[in-house]
């Protein structure tokens, strides 16, 4: 393997790697949300959506997930914060 693919797989493996940790730590953020909707918690519940639309809203711009997936994902917690009120 030439000098120019190898770090082609370097590039690549770290890029996989952030894009990985970008995420997991939005699927949290959405996880803690629907734990703080389920306890009834609406103050936790609206600071986990606004963490949440945030970490969405990085994902797509870093190019980690599709602007439509985000607005889908931000669309539906939204929801089910509101029908929490």
């Amino acid at each position: 393997m030439n000098r120019s693919a190898q770090k082609r797989n370097r590039q690549a493996k770290e890029r996989r790697l952030h894009n990985r940790e970008s995420k997991s730590t939005m699927r949290t953020a959405i996880k803690n949300f629907d734990a703080a909707v389920a306890a009834g918690d609406k103050a936790a519940a609206e600071a986990a959506l606004k963490l949440s639309c945030k970490l969405l809203d990085t994902a797509v711009s870093n190019g980690v997930v599709h602007s439509n997936t985000a607005s889908r994902k931000k669309s539906r917690i939204t929801l089910k914060f509101n029908k929490m009120a």
